[in-house]
């Protein structure tokens, strides 16, 4: 089922009620047994998103929460920290900042039942040194005057000559475009990915730049007909009076990897290699895939749950079914320094 996009903007509108609800839902819910103490977090999520949850999570086990939120600079901190640090659990952006903290080893693994059961096996490390929390699609935004349903619906014809001239995207060396090159990678290998990219730098509109916003916004200024960007934000931008337009101006498509699903990336969280509150930080782990605090994310942000029995936001579940693509996230991460090199022999942001 599809929505229109009124119906639409009245399920992105009624986010702060829903938020409401949710939390009067999780009280509801049979209360953990009271812990002691606290946890420490280092967060590279942004605090609106989080914050809620984190209240919760204190109202429902007694432990005292404290956040340190940055969006750079929180890896180098880690690891400068090394055994004094006090960070216990890590909350990342973008799978390559997860990536990065287990390549420096700083993350220990965490043998829970409880997340095994609520992550997928596809969305955690085989070693449980990091669990996803939220999935995004990586979606094409296409021009609703200039192109048809059906146009474009794989990532591979994304370099279809046909298209030159006609694709916009962000720098190739955002990690978020370097997560779908590795998945590419991976379905493809290294030389015929090399290909692929350098016939979607062909087809490139103008040289990357700027946000996954901004690709849509030239979508619907006519500067390019195909943007590439990541779901949650189609809402972002129908919330927001001066992007409402760029996001009317579009078609959400659902593109698919030729024999497979579509690509996501994720939010994930770790532990710290030094957790001085292991315990709680176990805790908090597992309540950040429970029910109610992946409703939050769900109804906040405009994010795919993670735990399988979440379903997502009417809004997003109104704009196309997500079958995401079957690669392991940790295939995806042993290909992300090869989908670099190609970005830089390629050319691709020159």
């Amino acid at each position: 089922m599809t929505f229109g996009l009124d119906t639409l903007r009245q399920h992105v509108t009624r986010k702060v009620g829903l938020v409401g609800l949710v939390l009067g839902m999780s009280m509801a819910m049979p209360v953990a047994q009271a812990a002691e103490g606290e946890v420490n977090i280092y967060s590279m999520r942004q605090a609106y998103l989080i914050e809620p949850i984190l209240d919760e999570f204190t109202k429902e086990t007694g432990v005292k929460v404290n956040v340190l939120f940055a969006d750079d600079g929180l890896i180098e901190r880690l690891a400068q920290e090394g055994p004094n640090s006090p960070a216990d659990v890590v909350l990342t952006s973008s799978f390559g900042n997860t990536a990065r903290l287990v390549d420096e080893g700083l993350t220990q693994p965490v043998d829970s039942e409880t997340l095994a059961a609520r992550v997928p096996e596809q969305f955690r490390a085989a070693d449980n040194r990091w669990f996803a929390l939220t999935l995004r699609a990586r979606l094409f935004y296409t021009s609703k005057e200039r192109m048809k349903e059906g146009d474009l619906v794989t990532y591979e014809g994304l370099a279809d000559p046909k298209w030159k001239g006609k694709v916009c995207t962000r720098s190739g060396t955002h990690p978020y475009n370097v997560q779908m090159i590795a998945a590419m990678i991976a379905h493809k290998g290294k030389a015929e990915t090399k290909t692929w990219l350098e016939g979607v730098k062909a087809n490139l509109a103008r040289k990357p730049q700027g946000n996954d916003r901004a690709q849509v916004k030239a979508v619907s200024e006519g500067e390019c007909d195909i943007a590439v960007g990541n779901s949650y934000y189609f809402f972002k931008m129908l919330d927001n009076d001066e992007q409402r337009g760029w996001a009317e101006a579009v078609n959400p498509v659902f593109p698919k990897f030729d024999g497979g699903g579509t690509h996501v990336n994720v939010s994930a969280m770790v532990m710290a290699p030094h957790a001085p509150n292991r315990e709680n930080a176990v805790l908090l782990m597992e309540y950040l895939t429970g029910e109610a605090a992946q409703r939050i994310y769900a109804d906040v942000n405009f994010e795919y749950p993670v735990n399988p029995n979440v379903k997502p936001s009417d809004a997003l579940a109104g704009i196309g079914d997500l079958t995401p693509d079957s690669l392991t996230l940790d295939q995806i991460a042993a290909n992300l320094r090869d989908a670099l090199q190609l970005v830089a022999e390629v050319g691709y942001n020159e």
